[in-house]
């Protein structure tokens, strides 16, 4: 067993101890590093398993990435995407809604798509999402080189 952020190998404590806390296999170094950014930025966790998952598959994704207005979970700077994970999507309210609205307003003006995934995609669906947020990467890079 390795640590998804390092590849350093980790014992079966450790293991257990950052998938039961995390669900993602860390050294005890990143799962400090990790619980801090998670208490610093309220990051769900959700937004951590899907960044492991995409550097993973090779989208080279940054964790709580500041847009020059707020954090963003994830963004995947060279083709300008951020990402964001719902955690209350059953429970949106309309002045939520319309704040989501202008928040990908704002990044849209600023070359940013933003979309915004549920918490339960990730939770339940991880691999497919990592693979429709690839495809995601995939036709944002071919709109890049056809400008």
């Amino acid at each position: 067993m390795t640590c998804k952020d390092c590849e350093k190998s980790i014992g079966h404590q450790q293991y257990k101890e950052s998938m039961d806390s995390l669900g993602v296999p860390l050294c005890d170094r990143h799962t400090r590093l990790i619980k801090k950014v998670i208490l610093d930025n309220n990051t769900p966790l959700e937004a951590i398993q899907l960044f492991y998952a995409l550097k993973e598959a090779g989208a080279y994704p940054m964790l709580e990435w500041w847009d020059g207005k707020k954090s963003v979970d994830i963004a995947i700077s060279r083709v300008k995407l951020n990402i964001e994970i719902d955690k209350d999507y059953n429970m949106i309210t309309h002045e939520q809604a319309i704040n989501d609205l202008e928040d990908a307003m704002h990044s849209f003006k600023n070359g940013f798509t933003t979309v915004r995934i549920p918490h339960l995609a990730v939770k339940y669906y991880l691999e497919d999402t990592v693979q429709n947020i690839l495809g995601i990467i995939s036709g944002l890079r071919a709109n890049i080189k056809a400008i």
